[in-house]
């Protein structure tokens, strides 16, 4: 029954997946139809149809590959200008004579093409999938957040380390056990500074590096203390940004009381401030990880636990939670739909990078657009015209090239060897 219920719930959560991508190809469609783009696909899924249907001039279905959605917008990429020759420009007119069947004269009298779109029509058409997504990820975190609330860190100590190394290493006290910290002092101020939450203690404690450390606690029976100041050390520590990496930073060896709590729409957009940087940083480390995932895959070693997932992998993972026993049935089911908000919002993310086939690409090119003609008006010089996004094709090309590279590692990586969360 267990693996039934496994199985059940990784292929549920893979279908909330795609429904998150069909729901940011609606941000896309239904924006693109009210500044009257022509729209003649719109589809969940690659490669030949499975079934579809068509309403007006859009046919709507799904296909095989159930690994990305698209919509098809009629003129993505302006007119090329007469003369220009060379192997971009070649790339560049077979993309435009791809969708020519598409447009007709009228379409083109009548401004239909996305290019002849104003700027901010553009960009709302194509920020709209990537905002899609941000709003899932607020509900559903918000939801979350609301029903059964958020495990926080507080400023009361759980726990002080006796010692900064294992045995057989030599016991030397860490700066918490040498200051006095006792499990149930709850931290008020660092070298005098007042603290509010464990992440703004822990970044003090960091940023001191070796240097002194004096904590003032509240301490039941005793009041407001100011414990004998210390010096820090040195450690390897997880990166608060990016988790799946380590740094070198100040180290005070003691932990914190968890609390749960509800929290409302601000502390929200908080959280998912906080959890975009650290997106923005691991994505920065993408293809090396990627690297180290197929390194890892074909000479056997165990796959990181903090490495990246494809669709599979975070189906695996949703499934394993919803599964295991060390979590309460509310904890499974707050934990379960948290990572599908984190998908959602990482998808955001990803898309919003400028460069194609991203929609920050689209939105690039179309800033770039407007930026040229507005210094064309205050030089008075002729306008520039459209910008030929379609000269940038070999960076997509680049680009898509190596997401697919990269989803094939991830998706066998995952069958093979999947991170275990448990």
């Amino acid at each position: 029954m267990t693996a039934v219920w496994a199985v059940l719930t990784g292929l549920g959560f893979f279908a909330l997946i795609m429904a998150s991508i069909a729901l940011h190809e609606v941000g896309h469609l239904v924006p693109a139809k009210l500044f009257g783009v022509k729209v003649p696909l719109y589809f969940v899924g690659f490669g030949k149809r499975i079934w579809s249907f068509r309403r007006g001039e859009t046919e709507y279905g799904i296909k095989w590959i159930l690994l990305g959605g698209y919509v098809r917008l009629v003129g993505m990429y302006p007119p090329g200008r007469p003369g220009r020759t060379g192997r971009l420009a070649e790339l560049a007119d077979s993309a435009r004579e791809a969708e020519r069947d598409d447009i007709t004269e009228t379409d083109v009298r009548t401004g239909r093409l996305f290019y002849q779109k104003p700027t901010w029509q553009k960009l709302i058409i194509m920020a709209g999938g990537p905002l899609m997504n941000i709003v899932l990820a607020f509900f559903i975190f918000l939801g979350i957040n609301l029903t059964f609330g958020q495990l926080q860190q507080t400023l009361s100590i759980a726990s002080v380390a006796d010692c900064l190394d294992p045995a057989p290493a030599a016991c030397v006290a860490p700066p918490a056990k040498q200051a006095g910290l006792q499990p149930g002092d709850t931290i008020v101020a660092l070298n005098g500074a007042g603290v509010s939450t464990w992440r703004q203690l822990v970044t003090l404690v960091r940023s001191q590096g070796t240097g002194e450390l004096a904590f003032t606690v509240e301490r039941p029976g005793q009041g407001r203390v100011t414990l004998p100041a210390v010096h820090g050390v040195l450690r390897q520590v997880v990166d608060l940004n990016d988790p799946s990496m380590s740094v070198t930073a100040g180290f005070a060896g003691m932990s914190s009381d968890i609390t749960t709590v509800r929290v409302g729409p601000v502390g929200t957009l908080q959280d998912m401030w906080k959890l975009t940087t650290q997106s923005v940083s691991a994505l920065g480390t993408f293809p090396q990880k990627v690297v180290a995932t197929g390194v890892d895959l074909v000479t056997g070693k165990p796959r990181d636990a903090a490495g990246p997932l494809s669709v599979v992998g975070a189906s695996v993972a949703a499934s394993e939670i919803a599964t295991t026993d060390r979590l309460t049935l509310g904890s499974r089911i707050a934990s379960y739909f948290s990572l599908l908000g984190s998908v959602n919002l990482f998808v955001a993310i990803l898309n919003l990078i400028p460069l194609l086939p991203f929609d920050g690409g689209h939105i690039a090119g179309a800033l770039w657009e407007a930026l040229r003609r507005a210094l064309a008006r205050l030089f008075h010089r002729p306008d520039p015209g459209f910008f030929d996004t379609a000269r940038l094709l070999p960076v997509a090309y680049v680009v898509g090239a190596f997401l697919v590279i990269a989803g094939a590692i991830l998706v066998v990586a995952d069958i093979v060897s999947p991170i275990r969360i448990f």
